[in-house]
């Protein structure tokens, strides 16, 4: 009697402790997950507070290289601007906000640094063919070179796909993003030109 009483309270307490053991493993997993899943939620928050308008890059990161055929035919790779403040406008000629943004990028940009040897500013025309990109050259007037991105793989390494055009990247001397705008804004583009300024002072 006492024997198969001592069994029944063996099991039982090795179950208890067995139930115990896993609620305690349950619920460390469960706080795991938990902290992850915040994590994870954090992340996607920060990302969308930098990238709300639809960038995959951001600032500080080095800017992804690429290289594309320019209207005139020469090829251009960025890597090969290191050492050189750059600016990259993305563009179309079916888009409004960047015909009326292009003017003033030629006055107030590229007329005053053109003759500078550490400065380079590329148009990157998304997805139309060269007899387009010189249509808008000739309608915008701009005298910069404008480079052709026809599959928008260009584009892709910046921003979402189907994310709008009408954005700037300013990058340093080292290859790294120092500002990225989005749509035509006069105190951004203001705030654009003291950058560039700044970064040719150095």
């Amino acid at each position: 009697m006492f024997s198969k009483n001592y069994f029944l309270m063996a099991c039982l307490s090795v179950f208890v402790l067995m139930s115990c053991t896993g609620n305690k493993s349950d619920s460390r997993e469960k706080t795991n997950e938990e902290l992850n899943r915040e994590a994870l939620l954090e992340g996607e928050a920060s990302e969308s507070a930098d990238d709300g308008r639809g960038y995959i890059v951001k600032v500080g990161d080095m800017a992804p290289d690429f290289e594309m055929t320019l209207s005139n035919g020469e090829r251009v790779q960025l890597s090969s601007l290191r050492g050189k403040v750059v600016m990259l406008q993305f563009t179309a000629s079916w888009c409004g906000v960047c015909r009326k943004e292009m003017p003033y990028i030629e006055s107030d940009i590229w007329a005053k640094h053109k003759d500078n040897a550490d400065f380079a500013l590329y148009g990157i025309d998304r997805e139309e063919p060269v007899e387009k990109i010189n249509e808008l050259i000739e309608k915008t007037g701009v005298t910069y070179p404008i480079g052709l991105d026809p599959e928008a793989e260009i584009f892709k390494l910046y921003a979402e796909e189907k994310a709008g055009i009408t954005r700037n990247v300013i990058i340093d001397r080292d290859g790294r993003i120092v500002m990225l705008t989005r749509l035509f804004e006069m105190d951004e583009f203001n705030e654009m030109v003291q950058v560039i300024d700044g970064l040719l002072e150095k």
